[in-house]
């Protein structure tokens, strides 16, 4: 179905549920970040009741800190619910989209806490040694990292499906690349986990096999300076939709090209503005000056719709006083 020239933010609203939530992509992202959480939350029970039943220190602490990542996760099941829950909702001018985006912030900052909490713990025990029961804590390790690794297939399934679903949709147009970047979260905090199991059976295994007990919290160090990187990185990417910060993306460059394309006799942009409203569309308002009378916002319209990423566009001419009126 041919998008029209201009939407209404109500037929917006409507266009960005459809376009979203009828993705097959988003559809399985929602249903592998809901598996995953159920996977960790399961896990994380399971290790807090076998921390506190064998008094281990290792495994609860472990259990505590998957915690964290069941609670992110859950925010992001959330979301994708909140999301199509209020998709038709008129207050919402362009859709409900963003809750995801700010779901993927809140997690990052989340992320960062775990990095901060990681490196106080790997301090303290580097100040303050602690004994180490080494059989139990490799197992849970272990455990652990087998649960990630399946957790990460899932949400590397959904994560592919949705590429898939792109590139289908970009068989006749050369869509600029956009990604969920909820999902994108559940995976990082996923991946996160991942890495602190390798780093620990690493650390566990050096010190149960050599004594080095300093091993342990020194990769705590190491896995909390990767976390922190990972989250600056979602945190940028998150905040630069939600403070609509799309000037230099290269649909601008793009829009200014079809401009200076046109027939029109002397006609240059003199205002323009561009948001995104979806995954991978955006709105546009841009104001022209011409001198040629004859040109027309429709016009204009026509010319930019070669390029679907634009959904919402605005145009407003001015016409050179020394042109003849239109």
């Amino acid at each position: 179905m041919k998008k029209p020239l201009a939407m209404s933010t109500h037929d917006l609203s409507r266009w960005a549920h459809d376009h979203d939530y009828g993705n097959p992509g988003n559809a399985a992202a929602e249903r592998g970040t809901r598996q995953v959480l159920w996977i960790t939350t399961s896990t994380m029970l399971l290790e807090i009741v076998a921390g506190w039943w064998f008094n281990s220190m290792a495994v609860l602490a472990d259990g505590w800190h998957m915690s964290s990542h069941a609670l992110a996760i859950g925010l992001s099941v959330f979301a994708y619910g909140a999301a199509r829950k209020y998709a038709h909702d008129p207050r919402f001018a362009f859709g409900t989209w963003k809750i995801e985006i700010l779901a993927g912030y809140t997690s990052a900052l989340g992320l960062l806490g775990v990095a901060a909490a990681m490196v106080f713990g790997s301090i303290e025990r580097l100040v303050s040694p602690q004994p180490i029961a080494y059989a139990e804590a490799l197992t849970v390790a272990v455990i652990g990292l087998a649960v990630n690794l399946i957790c990460a297939l899932i949400l590397g399934k959904a994560h592919g499906h949705e590429h898939g679903h792109g590139h289908e949709h970009s068989h006749h147009h050369a869509h600029h690349s956009h990604e969920d970047l909820n999902l994108k979260a559940a995976y990082i905090h996923v991946l996160t986990d991942a890495l602190t199991s390798v780093l620990a059976i690493a650390a566990l295994a050096g010190g149960w096999l050599w004594d080095w007990a300093w091993l342990d919290p020194a990769m705590g160090l190491v896995g909390a300076v990767l976390i922190a990187l990972w989250s600056k990185n979602l945190l940028l990417q998150t905040g630069r939709v939600l403070l609509d910060r799309e000037m230099d993306h290269p649909v601008v460059a793009e829009i200014h090209e079809v401009i200076g394309a046109l027939p029109a006799d002397g006609t240059e942009v003199t205002d323009l503005h561009v948001w995104r409203v979806g995954g991978g569309a955006y709105a546009c308002a841009l104001s022209l000056l011409t001198h040629d009378a004859a040109l027309t916002p429709l016009a204009v319209r026509e010319a930019l719709a070669v390029h679907e990423e634009l959904v919402h566009i605005t145009v407003e001419i001015h016409r050179c006083d020394t042109c003849p009126q239109a």
